[in-house]
């Protein structure tokens, strides 16, 4: 009777730790595509190269190869889209941390945000961040800043702490003469402007 308690001590022992493993273990899966729905109705559609899945005490899937999010309107439409070297998302709290070069681009006003940290909230349909913020408009306006909050469409975007923007300068203000406010500079992802006048080289300065 003594052999067999201690036999089926062990025997519980190793079931424990199996189970325990398996509670905590990692699964790993690669090309990914998931959809994501909300009062059913399909809103998002993420593809990546690698997830991990974690079942611990915070079950989580993690994607640490970068990932890709398009995002629908109700007819199905791709309305923005977004894209990260890292994500992380809470299966629990239905949310989704972002990390590393994130690019969120509204495809209706052409709004770019870029970051380097953002929360997505499934649940509230809200983006936000405490973190550095950058938007750059269609016309080429850079609106900086610290903290945002924006629908999850993107169509409604509020920066907590603005800084000064960065304004774009048309090409036909270019006179030659130096620009009085440091702050209005041409966005370089524009097209360059072309080069200030040269005076004519048959024009002589006469002697006195």
């Amino acid at each position: 009777m003594l052999c067999f308690c201690i036999s089926g001590c062990e025997n519980s022992e190793q079931e424990i730790k199996a189970f325990t493993e398996k509670k905590i273990g990692v699964d790993e899966a690669r090309m990914i595509d998931t959809y994501f729905s909300q009062a059913g109705k399909m809103r998002a559609r993420l593809t990546s190269p690698l997830m991990f899945r974690y079942q611990d005490t915070l079950p989580r899937v993690e994607f640490p190869n970068a990932l890709h999010v398009d995002f629908y309107n109700d007819s199905l439409q791709v309305e923005s889209i977004l894209d990260a070297l890292y994500g992380r998302y809470l299966e629990g709290q239905k949310k989704m941390f972002l990390k590393d070069s994130v690019v969120v681009i509204q495809r209706f006003n052409q709004d770019t945000l870029r970051c380097e940290e953002l929360w997505w909230d499934q649940n509230k349909e809200i983006f936000y961040t405490d973190k550095p913020v950058k938007i750059t408009k269609k016309d080429g306006t850079v609106l900086p800043g610290k903290g945002l909050e924006a629908s999850q469409d993107f169509r409604n975007i509020k920066i907590i702490n603005p800084s000064q923007g960065i304004l774009p300068v048309p090409e036909s203000e270019f006179t030659g003469a130096p620009v009085p406010d440091s702050t209005v500079v041409p966005d370089s992802s524009r097209p360059k402007s072309r080069p200030f006048p040269v005076t004519d080289s048959s024009a002589q300065v006469k002697p006195d």
